[in-house]
């Protein structure tokens, strides 16, 4: 080694001091490695960090760069798309309009039975609604005997024929006094139960039924609640599965058993739609006013959550939303939406409803 000489220039080294020499020399070197070696670490870990710094800021430069464009993109992009967002607008406007309109030539529309009214004032008729059944009157049903017991000599009728006041139904021959003696009929109406046969004996059976069904009653019960309102001489519709009478109420009568009372109203049965034990809907009249402007119920249809007439213009059918008032059975008070004399389609307005979501289907396909 020749680093030695010069540590120690003015000593002579023995052999055993030339080992402790070296190690010492070994022990210097390792520990002053170290240091070397963390120096060198550190100023690589620093240089990264610098690196690293300058890197982050040239990217945060970047991406603000970035950020600014795509702001003014934006801005650019809205500012561009502004007009046509006002377009369509007005194009969305448009096209609602035409949806809820329809084009039907007046042929067709005569055709398929789409009629027009025109809107007015009317009065209103408020009513109650009640249920009952159809009776016929005591007075209507006759049960015929024969005054004395005998034998049948002969019938003149059969069932279901029509017969008048007086008219012969059956001979009868007496027991008593041996002559024959006419069973006459006591009311007008129809034969509905037959028990006589020639050659049979009378006793006191009931030899025929004739009721008359020209008129019937109805028989309406009213509840507690709507006693109040019900009153004889009101005015009444009675609407059964297949006819429809106006008339008035004639008596009002408790029942024996029952919490309600009895409402019986006289019904004209000429065409005999009305038959005893038929159930019937009655709608008593309990107040009547005018309105200054009504339309038809048939009329009104809901069309996008709304509620309206069509108005015809030309041949166009357009839908007008209303607002509504009071009601009865027929009309609807109109508050607004409609003038008075337009014209509506009173009647098969669902075709028209039929038609317009029909094209409002075609476009969405």
């Amino acid at each position: 080694m020749k680093t030695l000489p010069i540590l120690f220039p003015n000593k002579r080294i023995k052999k055993k001091e030339l080992v402790y020499v070296a190690l010492f020399s070994q022990m210097l070197f390792f520990s002053i490695s170290p240091l070397n070696v963390w120096s060198k670490e550190d100023h690589d870990h620093e240089h990264e960090r610098s690196e690293q710094h300058a890197l982050h800021h040239e990217e945060g430069d970047h991406d603000e760069h970035e950020h600014e464009h795509e702001h003014e993109g934006l801005e650019d992009h809205d500012g561009g798309h502004g007009h046509d967002h006002g377009a369509h607008a007005e194009e969305d406007e448009h096209r609602h309009g035409e949806a809820n309109s329809s084009r039907i030539e007046d042929s067709m529309a005569k055709q398929v039975g789409i009629v027009t009214s025109m809107a007015s004032s009317q009065e209103l008729h408020q009513t109650i609604t009640v249920y009952g059944a159809i009776v016929s009157a005591p007075e209507q049903l006759s049960h015929v005997r024969a005054r004395f017991e005998g034998m049948v000599k002969s019938v003149k009728v059969t069932l279901g024929d029509r017969v008048k006041t007086s008219d012969v139904l059956a001979e009868i021959e007496s027991n008593e006094s041996l002559k024959t003696y006419a069973i006459r009929s006591p009311i007008a109406g129809r034969i509905v139960q037959r028990h006589a046969n020639t050659g049979e004996v009378t006793k006191d059976q009931v030899l025929f039924s004739i009721a008359n069904f020209d008129t019937v009653w109805a028989e309406l019960r009213v509840y507690p609640a709507q006693q109040s309102s019900v009153t004889e001489g009101q005015s009444v519709h009675v609407q059964a599965s297949n006819a429809s009478v106006e008339s008035t109420v004639d008596h009002i009568v408790p029942s024996m058993e029952s919490p309600y009372l009895v409402a019986r109203v006289e019904l004209a049965n000429n065409n005999h739609g009305l038959s005893p034990g038929s159930m019937v809907e009655a709608h008593v009249e309990t107040g009547r006013f005018s309105v200054p402007l009504a339309v038809v119920k048939d009329a009104v249809q809901t069309l996008g959550g709304r509620q309206g007439v069509f108005v015809k213009a030309g041949d166009e059918y357009r839908f007008t939303p209303l607002v509504l008032g009071r009601s009865d059975d027929h009309f609807y008070e109109v508050i607004d939406g409609l003038e008075a004399n337009s014209h509506y389609v009173s009647e098969n307005s669902y075709l028209v409803k039929a038609d317009i979501e029909k094209s409002e289907a075609g476009h969405e396909h």
